[in-house]
């Protein structure tokens, strides 16, 4: 029996760190900070042990796995009960709209941006490109599949898969259903109303009880992720992730911030203060839908009320998606048109932006969302689908990124949206009176 020191010596340092933070837990320091320290924690593991983390990675994924367990019973009383709270119909219309213009407009924004760096940046330029010639594309579904496959078919199957916009919109249904009787029989919904109410308060409280598990799964993830991609995967790219990562900054800390001052009119520094425990749990495990618990939590703690958040955060993990949808295809495809020095029109970069726009919202809830979007601008842009594999070894850790700004994204959906609707508590979000 081979015995691997190195993975044995990874544990040790992990448990050393493990009770680093539960010294730091003791001694109430912020959950944000504890969060950025274990994220170092991981660093230092995963470069000192590259290769040997097998028996720090099971932390991370026993969180993952957990969180992921609670996203569709949280989302589905949460939904309802917002929805059922709200006064009227006509607001549920009001903040849907606003949400969906206001997440394809940052999938636009992020498109138009890409486009601009990376060809000031030469993006591809003088690279000689060699396409594979085993690749396989992936298969874009058809539009109006996609569109079928946003509804409800089989909740409990959907549920399973953590499919979520149809988990959504099944739970906006049955929302709608009970705000429509309650202003003919108020006295006969109660008790659904009731149940649902104290439902989500188990939900949330459970919910609450993972999420200050957060740091030591976050040591783990890190670990876990620099471990497995060492410097020979990401040496060719590194021009091409750097970029990626820039566009992401960008956005999640440029635009973002202007949104929140021009039409929020609020300090954005508040606003990241509030939001960035969820950012970096975005960033470590690289899923919107797994950080949506999170995301609720941090806007509520900002001041967002509960009808907002429920409905907002998880809308915005699955339509926009600026990181997944705006910045990663256009990149790819700017890569392609200058490493193949293909002509491009001004009209066809238009094009191009409008491609990323509706793309983002026609594969809203399909897995690996990068991967299609990519495929599908360029099928639709008439680019070679061959030359996403090559870009493959550093979208693993381009999708850090690509989460944060997708769930930063949809926290400023939220903040925005409640603000408009006169749901922000000012005092909790400028942090005069705590959540």
């Amino acid at each position: 029996m081979n015995i691997d020191f190195l993975s044995l010596g990874a544990l040790v340092l992990g448990i050393i760190f493990i009770a680093a933070l539960i010294f730091l837990y003791k001694k109430k320091v912020d959950f944000g900070i504890r969060t950025i320290v274990a994220l170092i924690f991981g660093l230092i593991i995963g470069i000192t042990f590259k290769g040997h983390t097998k028996y720090i990675q099971p932390i991370g994924s026993l969180y993952a796995n957990t969180i992921s367990a609670f996203v569709v019973p949280l989302l589905f009383f949460s939904v309802i009960s917002s929805v059922s709270n709200l006064e009227s119909l006509k607001r549920l219309k009001t903040i849907g709209a606003k949400s969906i213009i206001l997440l394809t407009s940052t999938t636009f924004i992020a498109s138009i941006l890409t486009i601009i760096i990376s060809l000031a940046l030469g993006v591809g330029k003088g690279v000689t490109v060699s396409l594979p010639t085993d690749y396989e594309a992936r298969q874009v579904p058809e539009f109006t599949q996609v569109i079928i496959d946003l509804f409800p078919k089989n909740f409990f199957a959907q549920a399973a898969s953590n499919t979520v916009v149809p988990i959504i919109i099944f739970s906006l249904f049955i929302g709608v259903a009970v705000v429509a009787i309650s202003t003919k029989e108020p006295n006969s919904i109660k008790p659904f109303r009731d149940f649902i109410d104290s439902a989500t308060k188990v939900m949330n409280t459970a919910v609450s009880f993972i999420i200050e598990f957060t740091p030591y799964a976050v040591m783990a993830l890190i670990a876990n992720a620099v471990s497995k991609n060492g410097p020979e995967k990401l040496l060719p790219l590194l021009s091409v992730l750097l970029v990626a990562y820039l566009l992401c900054a960008i956005q999640t800390f440029g635009v973002n911030s202007i949104l929140i001052g021009a039409i929020a009119r609020l300090n954005p520094l508040k606003f990241f203060k509030h939001v960035w425990p969820a950012m970096v749990i975005a960033f470590t495990t690289q899923s919107s839908i797994g950080t949506i618990p999170a995301n609720q939590k941090c806007l509520k703690k900002a001041g967002v009320s509960d009808n907002i958040s429920s409905f907002a955060a998880p809308l915005g993990a699955n339509i926009g998606m600026p990181g997944c949808a705006g910045i990663w295809p256009t990149l790819l495809a700017i890569y392609a048109i200058q490493s193949l020095n293909i002509e491009y029109s001004l009209g066809q970069y238009i094009i191009l932006i409008l491609i990323t726009t509706l793309v983002s919202l026609g594969t809203a809830g399909v897995p690996g969302t990068a991967t299609i979007t990519a495929t599908a601008v360029f099928a639709a842009a008439g680019l070679p689908i061959e030359i996403i594999v090559i870009l493959t070894p550093i979208s693993s850790i381009v999708d850090m990124a690509r989460t944060a700004t997708n769930v930063t994204t949809s926290a400023t959906n939220a903040l925005i949206v409640a603000k408009s609707e006169g749901e922000l508590d000012l005092e909790k979000y400028k942090g005069v009176r705590e959540a």
